[in-house]
């Protein structure tokens, strides 16, 4: 059990961190998709990624592609949680001339695998570094790719989703951060209404776990679960935006918004109780 205390801690430090840098850059931050992303990314970058901090380069590491790019804040934590990103570094964040902006730049010494910018092209790009590993028979590294619910609005998702199973990629992990709030606008459903989700992805041939996804010990199990040859794996993990501070937890408003002081010294007490 050392290992879900361990977890727990890390996501404890993300959203601390999280509020911190959001605060001090005195910019617009993206924190509802970046805090309902923590307890995803704290499992992964705690327990489950194969690699090596002190070589980020490493032929055999797992490759992590943040497909939903807005949600830095929720990846710039975990890499400095992990060790990739130094307290310095992490201060940069938004600073002129800076490696950690709004969106991830591709930047093997930070950890960063991929580039990100426009939604939906993610999961293809997580595709060809798995079909990589599979033609390359001295390699055995696995591909996680993390997407957002309104992000599988893309008809390059859904294409993707279509190809992965045909590939038989089994070193294939897709997330998706099902919050069901889409940019600053409305519920995702208003846009469009996806019924159920994980009914979907089992569908075109993915072995599907439906999961909270603040829930450690089911993520745990769902991203070490036996993988089904020939199967990628889809985590739908069901979360809430903003999650941890209770006046941004399903609030739209939050999506992209300027963390005054006020509202950074109340978010850090409910933190801290």
């Amino acid at each position: 059990m050392d290992h879900l205390k361990k977890i727990e801690n890390m996501a404890h430090f993300m959203r601390r961190k999280i509020l911190d840098i959001s605060f001090q850059s005195s910019h617009a931050a993206h924190l509802g998709g970046g805090l309902s992303m923590v307890e995803v990314m704290a499992t992964l970058y705690s327990h489950i990624l194969n690699f090596d901090k002190d070589d980020p380069h490493w032929e055999h590491r797992d490759r992590f592609i943040l497909s939903k790019g807005h949600g830095v804040l929720g990846y710039f934590s975990a890499l400095l949680a992990a060790g990739f990103i130094s307290e310095e570094k992490y201060a940069t964040y938004l600073t002129n001339e800076s490696d950690l902006i709004a969106h991830p730049i591709m930047n093997l010494d930070l950890g960063i695998e991929s580039s990100n910018g426009s939604l939906g092209q993610g999961l293809a790009m997580g595709i060809g570094i798995a079909y990589s590993a599979k033609k390359n028979k001295n390699l055995s590294y696995r591909a996680f790719v993390f997407l957002g619910d309104g992000e599988c609005n893309e008809g390059s998702v859904w294409e993707a989703v279509m190809l992965a199973p045909q590939l038989k990629l089994d070193n294939l992990i897709a997330i998706v951060d099902y919050n069901k709030l889409q940019s600053d606008m409305t519920p995702s459903s208003d846009i469009i209404n996806f019924g159920n989700l994980a009914d979907k992805f089992e569908a075109f041939g993915w072995d599907v776990h439906d999961v909270d996804g603040h829930d450690i010990v089911q993520l745990v199990d769902a991203l070490e679960a036996k993988h089904i040859d020939g199967k990628p794996k889809m985590i739908v993990a069901n979360t809430i935006k903003g999650k941890g501070v209770s006046f941004m937890e399903n609030n739209n408003e939050w999506h992209h918004n300027v963390l005054t002081k006020s509202k950074y010294e109340l978010a850090l007490a409910e933190l801290e109780r």
